[in-house]
């Protein structure tokens, strides 16, 4: 019988050859968590996923104005599934514990963090076949119902306050709590973001947080299964050559370097990565 920590990184390396529209982000996102928490109830995560994606699959047949496009009308439907059915809340008593990035755990407990909230979000309204899309807002999570046909008229929501609906003024105000009262919305903040940049955004939160605490080898560890299923981001590869070198760790340091230079071969990113190895080399004679 195949190990299930293997079993999960086979999982998180098939999900790095897939094109970013086709990722099973929830899925992905329970091999993750089932890395981190071996110990959690992994079968019964993936029931719930499935039971959500039916709930919310029938809910959506029985609204005929969040059938036929209206966002506010879905933003309140998947209010009422995820918050007031299925008890999801933003949990603002423990922000920082490391369960609150886990899905297993925010399933086991009903709380988690915006991106893990927001995850949920995104996974239901796949299921109902409804576009939507994490948005690059920062330091707060959110998730952009689109309008009929991708057009105008989408609806952001806040999954970690129980999904209402923002408009600019709920906007600008959460951004100023953010990063103070001189803070200003500018037009990127609304950007989308793409399915792997929300697992990123995920795991980065365990990362931080391994950090912090000065587990480094954990910190490297999520950012090898980080680097699983988004082989291609740069940065990753050379955030994992130096947590390798103050492991002292040469050799794997030196093949994450070159990683990084293949997919950044020019600039001054790539010139303090050759200065870099050249240092190391040294270090291995």
């Amino acid at each position: 019988m195949a190990d299930p920590l293997s079993e999960a990184r086979a999982a998180l390396d098939a999900a790095g050859q897939m094109p970013d529209a086709e990722l099973d982000i929830a899925g992905t996102a329970l091999q993750l968590a089932r890395i981190d928490a071996p110990d959690a109830d992994w079968g019964g995560a993936a029931a719930h996923l499935s039971e959500l994606a039916r709930a919310t699959v029938t809910a959506a047949a029985a609204d005929p104005a969040a059938d036929a496009g209206d966002p506010l009308r879905r933003a309140a439907l998947l209010s009422s599934l995820l918050q007031d059915r299925f008890g999801y809340v933003g949990d603002r008593d423990t922000y920082e514990a490391p369960s609150n990035a886990n899905l297993l755990r925010v399933i086991e407990r009903r709380r988690g963090l915006p991106v893990a909230l927001g995850l949920l979000w995104l996974h239901a309204a796949e299921a109902a076949g409804w576009a939507a899309h994490g948005l690059d807002f920062p330091g707060h999570f959110l998730v952009a119902l689109e309008g009929p046909q991708g057009g105008a008229g989408g609806a952001v929501i806040d999954p970690f306050h129980g999904g209402g609906a923002l408009q600019a003024p709920e906007l600008r105000a959460l951004l100023k709590s953010m990063q103070g009262p001189q803070a200003e919305l500018q037009p990127g903040m609304l950007g989308p973001v793409a399915r792997r940049d929300v697992l990123l955004r995920l795991q980065n939160n365990i990362k931080l947080r391994r950090l912090r605490v000065g587990d480094l080898a954990g910190a490297l560890a999520c950012t090898e299964d980080m680097l699983r299923f988004a082989p291609d981001t740069a940065p990753l590869w050379r955030e994992a050559a130096l947590m390798h070198q103050r492991l002292d760790r040469i050799g794997a340091a030196l093949q994450c370097l070159d990683r990084f230079l293949a997919l950044v071969p020019e600039g001054d990113a790539a010139l303090r990565a050759r200065a870099l190895m050249v240092e190391l080399r040294q270090r291995l004679h």
